[in-house]
């Protein structure tokens, strides 16, 4: 599967598309993460917890823009982006999207 953010695959013709994918994750923090964002902004720096709970809910999103895509035949994503919006100031929503296509070498 390639996922690409371009709209186009160097070297590939788009055969089929499929339409739009998503990929999506909602992830909330955990209480040693909020309190130790609190103590952090007190002094600045990374919110080391946070980075991670974004990082890994960025790859579960991902993988679940895959798995949509194969499920409607596709063997390519283009134009892929993320969006992250703030959840009930709880977490956060991760969405992975894109146009699901089926590409062949040229």
């Amino acid at each position: 599967m390639q996922i690409v953010t371009t709209n186009d695959i160097p070297g590939y013709v788009v055969e089929e598309v499929f339409g739009e994918v998503f990929g999506l994750t909602v992830r909330s923090r955990n209480i040693g993460s909020n309190i130790g964002a609190g103590l952090k902004s007190l002094v600045g720096g990374e919110l080391k917890g946070i980075t991670k709970m974004l990082h890994d809910s960025r790859q579960e999103a991902l993988a679940r823009l895959g798995e949509e895509a194969i499920a409607k035949g596709a063997n390519a994503v283009l134009a892929f982006r993320f969006q992250t919006n703030e959840y009930e100031g709880m977490g956060a929503e991760i969405c992975a999207y894109g146009s699901a296509v089926r590409v062949r070498p040229a």
